[in-house]
């Protein structure tokens, strides 16, 4: 593997923002889970972290790099800056679609730091696209779990296959040689159009039919 550098030194700021933007929308969505049970603001806090960090931290031990949540003190701050605006609005205010649009935008945002930050580690493509679903998605199946909630996972929605196309694009992108800045931005607004588009459309994978009825 490539010797570890400063997340932030590698990377570059579009995809440090991504990293941040994914993060703070993922925190919004646990921190909103544990308001639609009427939780503490220590269950919103604990929600928000999980859901925030869950994915990277699994991405980054994997690959072998310093989990960032704990050498980078923003991270916290940003979790417990969106607690706190979650915290002391009503609940009219995240009601309907709204949260699932900001979800999509944190999910491609997401896929793609994930998979950035793995091939600076030096992961090969193919498992870098995997650490980039798994940053994406990891934190929302804890969230789930947490909250008592069906995992999106078994939905026949289209959220794994978003976060994909996101990863997997920056990853094409960035082996045909296109700038790290402009591969950065086409893959996240691919991946959010999917899903986006799975949104508007109610758009959903087929679901496995070989499956006999019980007699």
């Amino acid at each position: 593997m490539a010797s570890p550098l400063p997340t932030a030194e590698v990377i570059g700021p579009i995809l440090t923002a991504l990293d941040l933007f994914g993060i703070a929308v993922f925190a919004a969505s646990g921190a909103l889970a544990a308001a639609r049970k009427g939780q503490t603001l220590v269950t919103f806090s604990f929600f928000a972290l999980v859901t925030g960090v869950g994915g990277g931290t699994i991405r980054d031990l994997l690959i072998g790099a310093p989990v960032f949540w704990i050498v980078d003190s923003r991270i916290l701050i940003v979790i417990f800056a969106v607690v706190a605006a979650i915290w002391v609005t009503p609940e009219r205010w995240w009601k309907g679609r709204m949260l699932d649009w900001f979800d999509a935008a944190g999910l491609a945002a997401y896929a793609v730091f994930g998979a950035a930050k793995a091939l600076e580690y030096g992961v090969d493509p193919l498992p870098a696209l995997v650490m980039g679903v798994v940053t994406a998605c990891v934190g929302g199946v804890i969230r789930d779990v947490l909250a008592g909630e069906p995992s999106i996972l078994l939905k026949p929605e289209i959220y794994v296959t978003a976060a994909a196309l996101a990863a997997g694009l920056f990853v094409v992108f960035e082996s045909l040689g296109i700038l790290t800045p402009v591969a950065a931005l086409l893959a996240a607004i691919s991946g959010f159009a999917l899903r986006g588009a799975a949104i508007h459309y109610a758009i959903g994978l087929p679901s496995y039919r070989g499956k006999e009825p019980p007699l």
